[in-house]
């Protein structure tokens, strides 16, 4: 019952509507006594912070929305369409989230009990708020910033944004409270589902490199001179973890399928790799959606695809007519991690003899990752149940690496306790970097122009590293905005290459399992094969029922597969597509917000 009380109260009082503020502010007494009645003990604490779990520890398993990823309709590509506006876009209504987190740290005086539990829930409720503000910093830059529960309605719906600055050293008050006061994973009755010390030790990484490299690279936020105390304190964070022999990158030798079973496994319990997991099983109730990765509306972008290096660690790019090899070719020779990111030539779910062919209006590059191999864990929506990292060690060592070479801090024994161990993991050879400073990969190099230094060659292969290892985990689209990147989201995504019309082998064995063609009316070029391969052939066409399809070819009858929607082009407009508009429905109510980077336009 005090349960129920609780969350009515809270759904009553975090409501955002405008219409009655009268009524809105007779509320809060009802609040204040529901608090004065369950926020009682640490235990009350722990029964609270389930709806913060329940709200805000979600792991991605697509990188949607970045360079990553081949998918229409999605806001990137509305964005360099030119067709997002103050008027059209979404979002900025999540503050329940915030609220419920202030909430209780407002109320958490009145708990009596053990100090130590009390200051490790306060710890986990603080860190909650600071994952809600760096999301928030990442996408709007310059927000409001609330420290309470925003019980007063014209400070929850009349303030203005607050300078970036001052909320990211908030966030970061926040989480170096969480990483003194939470306690570690084994202190704290987890097994690795709940927020421990390394979480938020983790999270202080990741969001300390963003901001760090954010203001590195991005001169428009005049905070260039402040981005090398966050840099430092992303490596100082991420070697807290590192030097606490908690945690390492998991292997027994398998190479590819090591890197398999983190995202694939019923469970994650116990894996060192693994600092905070999702979990999924029947007996919760609690399922994801991971078999929809596979060649449902998306597909992986080809420019994902080049960047895997070759066995012997050589950039694919370097190959001779590299662009100009077909979907098997493709595959041979590479790094193991694009096989079990991407499905390959010969995949079968169902590990029979009926494999795998994916679609071409896609690209071809359908996602593999994540998909559950096991089709016992393999169901329909939400019941999916597949155990899901939140924070992986292997991306602490690239937070790591990369913070040390934007300082030129970084040596050869920095790489080999980060980076190389990855490498090491897949049996791939090791980044030297002596190697990759003195002959920077050009490729790369065009890709990421604003790197200027004297580790350009080894920032380069870090960021090669980070796009390999943690792609499809969500955080493409923020690496790429913090690096100042754009150019790479004006190029129009495109899939495999087709070398001609007719039939393609897209398993391996030698035979075609698919075909493109000019039209319904027009078989002329696969003719020539067996009429029983005919007959299995699936068939697409670039025109169909008198209309163009939604994929071409970027030579007409020969290239890489393109997609209608960039015919007339994409632009990048900067640094305003960096960031997003609020929605004008939220200035109209406020008019103390204001848009910035000329998103008022």
């Amino acid at each position: 019952m005090k349960n129920t009380r609780l969350i009515t109260s809270l759904i009553i009082s975090g409501c955002m509507a405008v219409s009655c503020k009268k009524d809105f502010l007779q509320r809060n007494p009802q609040t204040e006594i529901i608090a004065a009645d369950y926020f009682n003990s640490p235990q009350d604490l722990e029964t609270y912070l389930n709806r913060l779990y329940d709200s805000q520890a979600g792991a991605p398993t697509n990188d949607i929305n970045s360079d990553n990823v081949n998918s229409a309709g999605t806001e990137l590509e509305n964005l360099v369409h030119g067709n997002i506006t103050q008027n059209n876009i979404s979002g900025w209504d999540d503050w329940d989230q915030l609220r419920n987190a202030n909430f209780m740290l407002d109320n958490v005086y009145r708990v009596k009990g053990d100090d130590i539990l009390i200051r490790h829930y306060t710890g986990v409720a603080r860190y909650f708020r600071a994952r809600f503000y760096a999301r928030k910093i990442a996408v709007y830059s310059d927000v409001p910033w609330y420290s309470t529960a925003m019980s007063n309605v014209d400070q929850t719906l009349y303030k203005g944004r607050d300078p970036r600055k001052a909320v990211a050293d908030s966030v970061l008050a926040d989480l170096e409270y969480a990483a003194n006061n939470v306690l570690p994973a084994d202190s704290a009755k987890t097994n690795g589902t709940r927020v421990s010390k390394y979480a938020v030790l983790a999270l202080m990484s990741r969001f300390c490199l963003s901001e760090g490299t954010f203001r590195k690279y991005h001169p428009e936020l005049n905070l260039q001179g402040t981005a090398s105390a966050f840099l430092q304190k992303a490596a100082e964070a991420s070697e807290r973890i590192m030097n606490s022999g908690k945690y390492s990158v998991y292997t027994t030798g398998k190479g590819g399928e090591d890197y398999r079973a983190l995202f694939v496994s019923p469970t994650l319990n116990g894996n060192r790799e693994i600092i905070m997991w999702r979990e999924s099983s029947p007996a919760l109730g609690k399922g994801n959606d991971t078999h929809s990765v596979l060649g449902w509306t998306w597909s992986l972008s080809q420019s994902l695809v080049y960047t895997y290096l070759m066995k012997d660690g050589t950039p694919f790019t370097s190959q001779p007519d590299y662009d100009k090899k077909g979907f098997v070719a493709t595959f041979a020779d590479r790094d193991p991690r694009l096989a079990e990111t991407v499905s390959f030539p010969g995949y079968s779910p169902n590990n029979n003899n009926i494999y795998y062919v994916a679609k071409p209006s896609l690209g071809g590059y359908d996602q593999l990752k994540y998909y559950p191999r096991d089709p016992a864990i393999r169901n329909s929506w939400g019941t999916n149940y597949t155990a899901l990292p939140i924070y992986r060690y292997a991306e602490v060592l690239l937070n790591y690496a990369e913070a040390k070479a934007e300082l030129d801090q970084l040596s050869q024994a920095d790489l080999d306790k980060s980076v190389n161990l990855l490498r090491d993991r897949v049996l791939m050879p090791r980044l030297n970097m002596g190697t990759a400073n003195g002959t920077p990969d050009p490729v790369l190099k065009s890709a990421y122009k604003e790197v200027n230094s004297a580790n350009t060659g080894v920032i380069l292969e870090i960021r090669r590293e980070r796009r390999v290892e943690l792609a499809c985990e969500g955080l493409r689209q923020n690496d790429v905005n913090r690096w100042k990147a754009g150019n790479l989201l004006k190029e129009a995504p495109q899939g495999m290459y087709v070398p001609a019309l007719g039939g393609i082998d897209m398993t391996g064995d030698g035979v075609a399992d698919m075909a493109i063609l000019p039209n319904e009316n027009d078989s002329s070029s696969i003719m020539g094969l067996p009429a029983d391969v005919r007959g299995r052939l699936a068939r697409f066409y670039l025109v169909e029922k008198g209309k163009e399809s939604n994929f071409y070819l970027t030579n007409g009858t020969n290239g890489h597969i393109a997609f209608g929607s960039d015919r007339t082009g994409r632009g990048f407009e900067e640094p305003k597509y960096y960031y997003r508009p609020i929605p004008r429905q939220q200035i109209v109510l406020n008019d103390n917000l204001k848009q910035i980077f000329g998103w008022d336009k």
